[in-house]
């Protein structure tokens, strides 16, 4: 017989699903600015010294932070993160729980 989740259980769910969406949000943020950046320094490179292209040191720079970001918020949370730690928990006691049903 399958256990109906309490409330405090589905509390700490919405909440960390919350929070989720909130690092999302923001990685999608950070990639916006960039995306809004990139043009306009190429645009200041372009008007005032189109001979020497400075302007590929902020955009590498700051994509390399994007890049970072990403993983973090992609990859990262879900490879030995603290959710991936509860994710286990939660999946063992669930094996647990029906070994002895």
């Amino acid at each position: 017989m399958e256990r109906l989740p309490s409330d405090s259980e589905k509390d700490r769910k919405y909440v960390r699903a919350r929070k989720r969406i909130e690092e999302i949000k923001g990685f999608y943020q950070h990639l916006l600015a960039y995306c809004l950046f990139v043009p306009f320094i190429i645009f200041i490179n372009y008007k005032t010294y189109w001979d020497y292209k400075w302007f590929w040191f902020s955009v590498i720079g700051w994509g390399i932070g994007v890049a970072i970001h990403g993983f973090i918020i992609f990859v990262g949370k879900g490879m030995f993160g603290k959710e991936w730690e509860e994710r286990k928990i939660e999946e063992l006691m669930r094996k647990e729980e029906k070994k002895w049903d």
